[in-house]
């Protein structure tokens, strides 16, 4: 049992932060109430002076996909070997003993959505994954998470270099009609005759069909979005956007079109064309026009450890501060459909809580001094 008390306490779920103690047991909060008395078996942490949040959420980056200070030894973001690759799965590439992990967790990071890249059309299945072990099935939150597609410049850049297609944003957007339609006859020819031979290929888009997980859809550019948003609509499919850099530019047809987006990584150059229209407002007038959005790093593209700098500098940029944080806690854990486990302090959710010491939204010097994951304390770096 651990008992956090004395901290001021983020829940996500009220708009102000309350003074209140957090019991936690077997993984799980058990409690949050004032003035919890200790028993004597308990490990009691006095949170005076701290901040106490739920653990941060980077909703699309590639942590342990792309390993640190390795090269292509530890590089496993892309299969760039065929635009259309839905069989590959995330935990089959991530790696916990890579050091970006480990400092992902100490800074508070304790789950990310991680997986392909965006060289192939159809890149693969991405997973829900905990900051702290040394096997990645038993840091799974949720696998599969979301079918990786990508639009715009990179999938057409990758493929015109092999003289094959995708070539053009049309080629693009062909090549997963086309698969998406055979995905659906294959699903059909299934439910007729069980006996069917499974396709290892197609098989992995049944649950995008079917709706049980939704496209992670990378697109920087406005007319990507809406090419996004139209494939989606003709199949009847979930979706993500995912950059969505030009988002600020056509809010009110997002808004229109009821999306859900994931925004970043606005730090950092303008290093492709599409990225032309990068900025930090674009949260903000995500906001403004009531679109749900979570905030991202796109690890090794922005170290993962630096997702509270990123919602630190959306809200520089005019972000209310609240709504930063929600966009790497609450609304992140939301969007990515695990809000019944991540994302708040709530009695019965997984006991993944930090303490931080400064306001990581108005303090260069803020720190995370303490990192909690399913309710054992993995980083404590208090008086250091």
């Amino acid at each position: 049992m651990i008992l956090i008390q004395n901290g001021t306490v983020y829940t996500m779920t009220a708009e102000e932060p309350v003074r209140t103690d957090i019991l936690v047991e077997d993984g799980k909060i058990q409690r949050i109430e004032s003035a919890i008395t200790p028993q004597a078996d308990w490990q009691v942490i006095d949170a005076a002076g701290l901040r106490v949040y739920p653990g941060f959420i980077d909703a699309h980056c590639h942590l342990g996909m792309s390993e640190e200070a390795i090269g292509f030894e530890g590089n496993d973001v892309n299969e760039a070997t065929d635009p259309v690759t839905p069989q590959i799965r995330a935990i089959d590439g991530f790696n916990p003993t890579d050091r970006a992990v480990a400092e992902a967790c100490s800074a508070g990071v304790t789950c990310v959505a991680t997986g392909p890249g965006s060289a192939n059309v159809v890149g693969g299945q991405f997973a829900a994954i905990k900051t702290y072990g040394r096997r990645v099935d038993k840091m799974i939150v949720k696998a599969p998470l979301a079918m990786k597609v990508a639009f715009g410049e990179n999938p057409k850049r990758v493929y015109n270099n092999k003289q094959k297609m995708p070539s053009t944003r049309m080629g693009t957007a062909a090549l997963l009609r086309q698969t998406l339609t055979e995905a659906i006859n294959y699903m059909k020819k299934r439910e007729k005759d069980p006996d069917t031979p499974v396709d290892f290929k197609l098989e992995p888009l049944i649950p995008v069909l079917k709706r049980e997980i939704p496209l992670k859809a990378h697109a920087h550019r406005a007319d990507d979005i809406f090419t996004v948003i139209r494939i989606a609509r003709e199949f009847h499919l979930r979706f993500t956007l995912d950059h969505c850099t030009e988002g600020h530019l056509i809010t009110d047809e997002l808004a229109e079109e009821n999306v859900q987006a994931i925004v970043g990584p606005s730090f950092g150059s303008r290093s492709k064309f599409e990225l032309t229209n990068k900025t930090f407002d674009t949260p903000k007038a995500l906001y403004e026009e009531g679109i749900p959005f979570a905030i991202m790093t796109d690890h090794p593209v922005i170290p993962c450890q630096y997702l509270p700098l990123c919602a630190a500098l959306s809200h520089k940029a005019g972000l209310p501060a609240m709504e930063a944080v929600k966009a790497i806690t609450i609304r992140a854990a939301q969007i990515l459909g695990l809000e019944d486990r991540i994302g708040s302090l709530e009695v019965g959710k997984d006991a993944d809580i930090i303490l931080y010491a400064g306001d990581p939204m108005e303090d260069i010097e803020a720190h995370c001094v303490m990192t909690i994951v399913d309710g054992k304390i993995v980083s404590d770096r208090r008086g250091a």
